[in-house]
């Protein structure tokens, strides 16, 4: 993967060649977003894909990219990756969350509105209480990496608070932990 990628592969009838390939874009962006960023309005155009897991891999290639995106195209991307935050679909909003989050600790302008969109993963529908209760957690692990910026926000400290008391164990600890984060900074 130097001076052209195929993304036609993504488009192959072979499972093996297109989730293979989605699974090597994802780990290109994650060791070096730049070598990847020159194509950021190709991989964007299969944004709506039919495809679930060519769209996630989109959703996740949009987060690791923001962290070299100099031209500003990520905010035009946010309105689509909110509503897929607020989908309901459990696989779909942690795609979204991940990406989200990403776009949040590299692009602070932005900080704001994504962690008040993120918190509202406890109003959204889902197919089962268990699945909101996966999708908190992982608003918790998005938080993480900026939790600093966010110790003094009353509404993230009472969404992680809310957490801790979560039915899921996994996610009570992740709020637990981050609690603990937040006194010590």
């Amino acid at each position: 993967m130097h001076d052209q990628i195929d993304f036609n592969l993504l488009e192959s009838k072979d499972p093996k060649i297109k989730y293979g390939f989605a699974k090597k874009l994802i780990l290109r962006a994650q060791k070096n977003p730049k070598e990847l960023y020159p194509f950021y309005d190709i991989i964007t155009g299969y944004l709506n894909h039919k495809n679930s897991i060519i769209r996630w891999t989109v959703i996740d290639l949009i987060g690791y990219l923001s962290e070299v995106d100099d031209q500003n195209k990520t905010n035009t991307h946010i309105p689509a990756l909110l509503t897929f935050l607020h989908c309901g679909h459990l696989i779909t909003a942690n795609h979204a969350i991940f990406s989200l989050g990403k776009i949040a600790e590299n692009k602070t302008e932005y900080q704001e509105r994504i962690v008040e969109e993120l918190l509202k993963i406890s109003n959204d529908t889902f197919d089962t209480e268990e699945c909101k209760n996966i999708a908190i957690g992982k608003v918790i692990d998005a938080l993480k990496p900026f939790a600093g910026l966010l110790k003094n926000d009353r509404n993230v400290v009472s969404f992680i608070n809310r957490a801790k008391e979560n039915r899921r164990n996994a996610t009570k600890n992740r709020a637990l932990l981050l609690l603990k984060r937040l006194e010590k900074l």
